[in-house]
């Protein structure tokens, strides 16, 4: 009796989970979904998709299924149901349908890591203004007016102490140089504070792109340490600023965001004001200094680049009247040949291994259905990487831009994003990599004497220091001489 009592409830059992893996393997549609696989139950095939690989190339959890089954295809990750697209029309197509079809998502870890009121928590009205009031701070007409002059300034200083050290990591010194910056920017830290601040922010960097486990031990756990401990700090400032009677002869952002908050008519809240801030010095340093690095890493092996760089920057110095002036609005639109290698770098780069919408109500696609509630993920790097879209894909060609717009996204060029969500910081990262470009090679000699391992998990992970030797030269009149 209990024999076949058992057995029956062993059957039962077995049923069900049949009966459930079936549905996850085969989940229901209106239409035809698109050809993939969904992978095991609840974990998909993340671990596929986090596994590492070279930082060259398409990445191979992409490039497989592609192969596979074409350009559009299913799977799953983290327990999401997810479209990958590697199809520049249907990507160009997605971008236009922002908040229509589609709207911006990232995972419930991600936002928990960025902020629950911050700048990609939101959407709709108050994404819109949060995004019109950064680029207040940091867009094309405060760059402009201000801070290139400062930009300029705090590059020189860097170079300088990093050939009086004599060799760098150059992700590293990269990430301090425009962490302080930033840090003092947008809180007014001295030195010293930012780069105690810049300590917590390593460990949330650490556990990013980390698997969303938060147990004591594992990145991500350290990863939201990192927040809580920064954030923190930020909050401190804030109060420490708001009971201070100091009376200041310049506003910093800390003032703007200060006037904003006291707006009545505003929608920014004291929560999202740190939230934002948070999230704004953290994208401010790591790409543009992962951008950097490898651009050196391309640069070191191509004295044809260099070549045309110097010859483009020696022309702006043999045009002025004060050869050691800051650069000028003017003189930066004129470094053509510096954002074409600047654009070069971040096509290589795809330091953004995905965006991603989630579907609004059910889309119909080159024949195929996406359910509402699933996610869609554009991935750069299939496009950035294809051989029809640009010859040599792997290639460091700079001039390949040659003609080409360099300040907006395409069908083929997504590294700052697309649609509504391009990222507001574009403009100020190319500024950044075209003033450090212009006096590293204006003031320096270097070589690279460690090339650094690089991965991809799936974001960029620097393992081991990609290293330069540099030392300061003079030049006159463009020939260099030993400082």
């Amino acid at each position: 009796m209990w024999n076949i009592i058992g057995l029956w409830a062993v059957g039962v059992i077995v049923i069900g989970i049949s009966h459930w893996v079936y549905k996850w393997k085969n989940p229901k549609c209106r239409g035809i979904l698109p050809p993939g696989s969904m992978g095991l139950p609840i974990i998909g095939e993340s671990f596929q998709y986090f596994s590492s690989h070279s930082y060259q190339g398409i990445p191979p959890f992409i490039a497989k299924r592609t192969a596979r089954y074409g350009t559009l295809f299913k799977t799953s990750v983290l327990g999401q149901p997810v479209v990958i697209s590697t199809d520049p029309e249907i990507n160009h197509y997605v971008f236009q349908q922002e908040e229509k079809l589609f709207r911006c998502w990232y995972t419930k870890s991600a936002i928990e890591l960025t902020g629950m009121q911050g700048l990609i928590a939101n959407d709709g009205v108050v994404h819109k203004y949060l995004r019109s009031f950064i680029l207040s701070l940091i867009g094309p007409e405060r760059l402009k007016r201000d801070l290139l002059s400062e930009i300029d300034l705090v590059t020189r200083k860097h170079l300088h102490c990093w050939a009086r050290r004599g060799e760098v990591d150059i992700k590293e010194a990269a990430a301090i140089m425009l962490f302080i910056f930033f840090a003092g920017k947008i809180l007014g830290c001295d030195e010293q504070e930012a780069l105690e601040l810049r300590e917590h922010y390593k460990a949330f960097y650490n556990g990013f792109l980390s698997f969303p486990i938060n147990v004591p031990g594992t990145a991500f756990h350290a990863c939201l340490q990192g927040r809580k401990n920064a954030v923190k700090v930020i909050k401190d400032i804030f109060k420490k600023r708001k009971l201070s009677k100091e009376k200041r002869d310049e506003k910093d952002f800390l003032d703007y965001l200060f006037q904003e908050v006291d707006n009545d008519e505003a929608l920014l809240t004291e929560a999202i004001a740190v939230d934002a801030i948070f999230l704004l010095i953290f994208a401010a340093y790591e790409t543009t200094s992962s951008s950097i690095t490898l651009l050196l890493k391309h640069l070191k092996d191509r004295p044809d680049v260099l070549g045309q760089l110097m010859e483009e920057h020696g022309q702006i110095r043999r045009n002025r009247v004060d050869k050691d002036a800051p650069i000028s609005w003017v003189e930066y639109k004129s470094m053509t040949f510096t954002q074409m290698v600047t654009n070069e770098t971040v096509r290589l780069a795809n330091i953004v291994p995905g965006i991603f919408r989630i579907v609004l109500k059910d889309v119909d696609i080159k024949g195929y259905t996406i359910p509402a509630g699933w996610i869609f993920m554009v991935c750069p790097s299939s496009v950035h990487l294809d051989p029809t879209k640009y010859a040599s894909p792997l290639t460091f060609n700079p001039w390949r831009w040659k003609d080409e717009e360099l300040h907006s996204a395409s069908k083929k060029f997504m590294a700052f994003g697309g649609g509504m969500r391009l990222c507001v910081g574009a403009d100020l990262s190319k500024v950044q990599t075209s003033i450090f470009l212009y006096y590293l090679l204006k003031n320096y000699s270097w070589n690279v004497i460690n090339d650094g391992n690089i991965i991809r998990q799936p974001g960029l992970i620097f393992k081991k220091a990609l290293r330069i030797q540099i030392r300061e030269i003079q030049r006159e009149n463009d020939k260099e001489i030993i400082a």
